[in-house]
């Protein structure tokens, strides 16, 4: 390897406390380039088809991306993959820290956790040397992550630590890993990993990242790092992310009180102006970044400040219908201290509070909690999140499993508010205002996700109709998850987007600086569709139907009740067109299954067991139904 890769991955048993080291094939790398892309490849490899994502079999992988450890901005990221408890399908995950420098430097482009140890653990990854550790002391007991985390660095010098929290421990299917403050959220991740017993995975490593070519790497680094002080990200080191709330409240795209509209009475209370004039207490960044997008708020007076981002002020505020930020703020620190990923807790609170108002709670206990839950009711909120995380009561068990999860249990008017897409609950951003981002949610292969495919920005462009989008906006959509699918893999911060004017031809310079392999634009493009493909591969797989494409019923066909797009509607037929058009656009069939023969032009029958791949669903099931497999051979034979 010239730079950037190691060439190798560490596949920890937590069963035996043992580290084996496993190599990865120079192509295969360029074929998926890291981080994401290299975290999906990993999990089909290393997991069953069918296996339960908080069982023995499930494999937690920390994906690290070439550009990590040099001087690139915004590079010192890392992914965090695995089958999500909360969807059945994958979630990938990014975060910033130094916990992903640290990594690198164990000499690995990935870490798999896999098995379960026999008592509440923390993992350690010392170069090649791997140690399970006990921590029964630290289980348990509701600590606040923060003090877990100064714990475990106090024990283990030098290490760099991702945690779960009492939400991990309690296997809520939303709670996330946590490492410097910075949370890997979505889907999960923090209860596949507290299902191993596994507390928190420490790495420390001395492994220098190597750079095929210094001179130029360096120069691409500080071009990169001054056009990243440019316009486009402003308002951000300026505002935060809190920024966007008042933008979206002004074109009618803020999901409130559980998509029931897309204004909000309240949003400057909260918008991320207000929040700057009144409560703001300091900022900062994450590791090797030039951006500094992270503003920090005080709660009460005296209180230590709190971090909040966009996500995380509109779920825990509009769409709770919630206008006071002292609420918002105490709400955001509850779900930080007990590893909660704060949208799923949102949606799901919002769900519960608007089947409590509508009298859908059945008798017994479930009725008894929910007993005058409404939206606004900040109180309730924070004791909500307090009892998710704990699992306390039948109510807090109930919504610790998400919003589609419950809905199933209360029965069809509750399915059809329930707001989530394959289980993972709606981000801040109104489908039915934003018509090519309703087309990104329905299909992408995480659910509901801005972060996997920003097709909005077609929506805000004006190179679509926001309001009415029809086929024409597919082609936007597979360019945004493009986009995402090589930024998420290098791994590289998404606010740099604005500043690559020739996204796949620089994304390929600053890997060829780095890895020596003379990558060219055309190929990037192609491994952008591939690492697309690779997790839509795994989700067929685990069971993917074309009926998860789609969005919650109550999106479609109900005008919106307010603002700049009042009156919009959304129907089944134009989300179906645009879905209809994004399939055939990646070379899939049109119902969204894939074809045998887009899998091996994709390059992947080298790289991912293709026999029970690559068919159409109906194909699959009769399969299944069966009991056999076309060349004859035994799922254990296939493996």
């Amino acid at each position: 390897m010239n730079g950037g890769w190691f060439g190798r991955y560490l596949r920890v048993d937590a069963s035996l406390g043992s580290g084996q080291i496993v190599t990865i094939e120079a192509a295969a790398l360029r074929a998926v380039i890291g981080g994401a892309g290299l975290g999906a490849w990993l999990l089909l490899r290393e997991t069953p088809a069918g296996f339960d994502p908080l069982g023995p079999d499930a494999a937690l992988i920390f994906a690290f991306g070439p550009l990590g450890g040099t001087p690139l901005t915004t590079s010192a990221k890392l992914a965090v993959v695995a089958k999500s408890p909360l969807t059945g399908r994958i979630g990938d995950a990014l975060t910033s820290s130094d916990f992903a420098l640290a990594g690198k430097r164990t000499g690995f482009d990935a870490i798999v956790v896999r098995g379960r140890a026999a008592v509440p653990s923390v993992v350690l990854v010392d170069g090649e040397r791997v140690t399970i550790a006990p921590c029964e002391d630290l289980w348990g007991g509701g600590r606040p992550i923060g003090e877990v985390e100064a714990t475990l660095r106090e024990r283990h010098p030098g290490f760099e630590f991702a945690v779960i929290g009492a939400a991990g421990e309690r296997l809520v299917r939303y709670a996330g890993v946590v490492n410097g403050g910075r949370h890997a959220g979505r889907g999960g991740l923090g209860a596949v990993l507290g299902a191993k017993r596994i507390k928190a995975v420490g790495v420390r490593g001395t492994q220098r990242v190597a750079i095929a070519d210094p001179p130029r790497a360096v120069a691409l680094a500080k071009d990169l790092a001054r056009r990243s002080l440019g316009a486009a990200t402003e308002k951000y080191r300026e505002l935060g992310t809190v920024a966007n709330l008042a933008t979206f409240n002004r074109l009618a795209a803020l999901p409130t009180r559980n998509f029931q509209a897309s204004t909000f009475e309240g949003a400057r209370e909260v918008s991320g102006e207000e929040l700057k004039l009144t409560r703001e207490r300091g900022r900062g960044s994450c590791a090797n970044c030039t951006i500094g997008c992270e503003h920090f708020y005080e709660v009460t007076p005296g209180a230590p400040a709190v971090k909040a981002e966009y996500e995380s002020v509109f779920a825990l505020g509009p769409l709770c219908g919630i206008a006071d930020p002292a609420v918002v703020l105490a709400a955001a620190r509850a779900c930080d201290e007990l590893g909660l990923d704060t949208i799923s807790t949102g949606g799901t609170i919002a769900f519960a509070m608007e089947c409590a108002e509508r009298g859908l709670f059945p008798r017994g206990p479930l009725a008894d909690e929910t007993e005058g839950l409404r939206f606004g009711d900040g109180a309730r909120l924070l004791a909500l999140i307090d009892a998710i995380a704990h699992r306390r009561g039948a109510l807090g068990d109930l919504l610790a499993e998400g919003s589609r999860s419950a809905a199933a249990r209360l029965g069809p008017l509750a399915q059809e508010i329930a707001p989530h897409v394959k289980g993972l609950e709606i981000p801040g951003y109104d489908p039915r205002a934003l018509q090519t981002m309703a087309l990104g949610f329905a299909v992408g292969t995480r659910g509901a996700d801005h972060n996997r495919s920003g097709a909005y920005e077609a929506d805000f462009s004006g190179k679509v109709d926001r309001l009415a989008a029809g086929p024409e906006a597919a082609a936007y959509a597979i360019a945004s998850e493009d986009r995402a699918a090589v930024m998420d893999s290098l791994i590289l911060c998404k606010f740099l987007r604005g500043a690559l004017t020739d996204f796949f031809g620089e994304c390929a310079e600053l890997l060829a600086a780095v890895t020596g392999d003379a990558i060219g634009a055309d190929e990037l493009r192609a491994t952008a569709g591939r690492i697309v493909l690779l997790k839509k591969l795994f989700n067929v797989r685990e069971g993917w139907t074309p009926a998860e494409d789609t969005l919650p019923a109550r999106l479609f066909d109900t005008p919106l009740p307010s603002g700049a797009a009042k009156g919009t509607v959304l129907s089944r037929a134009r989300l179906g067109a645009m879905i209809e058009a994004y399939n055939l656009g990646r070379g899939w069939r049109a119902d969204g299954s894939v074809p045998r023969e887009a899998v091996i032009a994709a390059g992947l029958d080298g790289l991912v067991d293709i026999s029970g791949l690559g068919r159409g669903w109906a194909e699959q099931k009769e399969r299944i139904l069966q009991g056999g497999e076309e060349t004859g051979r035994s799922e254990g034979e296939r493996r």
